[in-house]
């Protein structure tokens, strides 16, 4: 795992308060990394509501199949989660481990298997020794508090280099309610839902249905707009759990609610703010790329022609080398099978129009670009002529580093 902070980690890292009706635990099971908590146990008073989103992968990882069968129920009490091993394309060990792992958290803190949900993360193709489990779940359920957030974030890292963690305080009627959320993702990210691991926690009192369509809906300009280097994990899971637990909550039954717009906004802030730190932790990224498309057909023309400059790698690599290469970004935009138009083009890097109509700017000079393109966050807009479509998505550079992390993950 790597070592060195990415040079785009923020600055601060808020205060993470407790939320009433969730307790926290971390172990060091030894699932892979020696020396360090890798196992994350959550615990939720009874009434807890959840919902979740999950990879499109057509090879989901086991957990993600026990969490989307058990989600639908919308109740939940516990949440375990291991980094080093994915527990993904694992056969029949890989179901017998989330079948005795639910078994024994269920057994720990009392409750149903179906009230348990899971997630893995770290290296596809390894059987999970889930006997682990066994030597720490009695010490976490029995040390589990509510003000550990951080060893939470930490616990679930693989190749990120930062914990990652985000709050915002809400009001709901006259009820002051809390939204914290804690992720991990570096590489293999691409959105298709949920492009990491990411648990959101709230106090307010909130059905399991209202909670599905309100995380639905947050993720489309969160974690569905970030990519490192466009690939979609097996392992992708993104849950939220509300514990009713916020004095004077009113209880919220419809995504429709007008209570619920401040809820609404905070919810998407806390992802938002989740999403740009993983794009921040790339692998072996030291450039943040905002990519903005605008006067596209629809805005999901201007979403795929986004992703498409996001994604290449000749994109990435100029950025990371520095270089303000518009004929790169030209060519993602002409790939991507969208209307374009390319004598209607132009290109903006950094506010510094670069092309135009079709060409170099006249006004291009290449001094001026440079020095916008040596800052450690780069924006890239793209205006197409074609019509009022408008997206944003985030990404990195591309670096030596990401191929120094990938080409020995396993070893």
């Amino acid at each position: 795992m790597p070592t060195a902070v990415s040079p785009l980690a923020p600055t601060s890292v808020p205060q993470m308060p407790a939320i009433a009706g969730v307790r926290l635990a971390t172990a060091a099971a030894g699932i892979k990394y020696a020396g360090r908590t890798d196992v994350l146990l959550a615990l939720f008073d009874e009434g807890t509501t959840c919902a979740g989103v999950f990879t499109r992968s057509k090879c989901p990882s086991a957990p993600v199949e026990w969490c989307r069968a058990n989600v639908r129920n919308g109740k939940a009490r516990a949440l375990i989660v291991n980094s080093g091993n994915a527990n993904a394309f694992t056969g029949k060990n890989g179901r017998d481990a989330v079948n005795f792992t639910a078994r024994l958290a269920a057994k720990a803190t009392r409750c149903k298997t179906n009230e348990v949900l899971l997630a893995s993360t770290g290296v596809i193709g390894e059987p999970l020794k889930a006997s682990a489990f066994d030597g720490v779940m009695d010490d976490m359920v029995a040390g589990a508090r509510a003000d550990r957030f951080m060893e939470a974030a930490r616990a679930i890292m693989t190749t990120d280099t930062f914990p990652k963690v985000a709050t915002a305080k809400v009001k709901i009627g006259k009820a002051a309610v809390t939204i914290n959320g804690i992720a991990k993702g570096a590489g293999m990210i691409a959105p298709d839902m949920a492009t990491m691991l990411s648990f959101i926690f709230t106090d307010a009192a909130i059905s399991a249905p209202a909670l599905r369509a309100l995380l639905s809906e947050a993720v489309v300009d969160t974690f569905n707009a970030v990519t490192v280097d466009g690939d979609t994990s097996t392992s992708d899971t993104l849950l939220l759990f509300a514990t009713g637990q916020a004095k004077d909550a009113p209880r919220i039954a419809r995504p429709s609610d007008p209570k619920l717009k401040t809820f609404r906004a905070g919810l998407h802030n806390v992802l938002g703010n989740l999403s740009e730190q993983i794009a921040r932790d790339g692998e072996g990224a030291r450039k943040l790329l905002e990519i903005v498309v605008e006067g596209a057909k629809t805005k999901e023309s201007a979403r795929r022609i986004a992703m498409s400059i996001a994604n290449s790698p000749l994109v990435k690599t100029a950025i990371a080398g520095e270089d303000a290469n518009w004929g790169r970004v030209v060519m993602a935009v002409g790939k991507a099978g969208e209307p374009a138009d390319r004598d209607r083009l132009s290109i903006w890097f950094g506010g510094i129009r670069v092309a135009h109509k079709g060409a170099r700017d006249p006004a291009y000079d290449e001094a001026v670009v440079s020095q916008t393109m040596k800052k450690p966050e780069i924006s890239l807009r793209v205006a197409l002529g074609m019509g009022k479509g408008r997206d944003r998505v985030l990404t990195c550079d591309l670096t030596k580093e990401y191929v120094a992390i990938n080409g020995d993950y396993r070893s």
